[in-house]
């Protein structure tokens, strides 16, 4: 069987010791949860608590996570899925 193959790497921290992992792969087979054949796992968070998350676990399609609150998400394509993320990042470290 084949296995995912990571298209997209980047981690970043910050002083204040928050960090950004963003990670993305190419998935083999399309499954219904996953028409667009990416798999993705975004991450936002600092001390071990997400902040902001956005994934697409098997079971869930397309969402995020602010905070508490877990909602869907319209992916388009790759490079607003990381813009998306990045204002919602950015937005958080502004209420900081």
């Amino acid at each position: 069987m084949a296995r995912a193959t990571l298209i997209y790497h980047d981690t970043a921290r910050f002083v204040d010791g928050a960090v950004v992992a963003m990670k993305i792969w190419k998935i083999p087979i399309r499954a219904a949860e996953r028409p667009h054949g990416l798999k993705y796992s975004l991450y936002y968070g600092k001390g071990g608590h997400r902040i902001v998350g956005y994934d697409n676990e098997s079971g869930k399609g397309d969402h995020r996570h602010l905070r508490n609150k877990e909602l869907h998400y319209q992916f388009v394509d790759v490079e607003t899925l990381i813009a998306d993320f990045l204002r919602d990042v950015q937005r958080e470290r502004s209420h900081q």
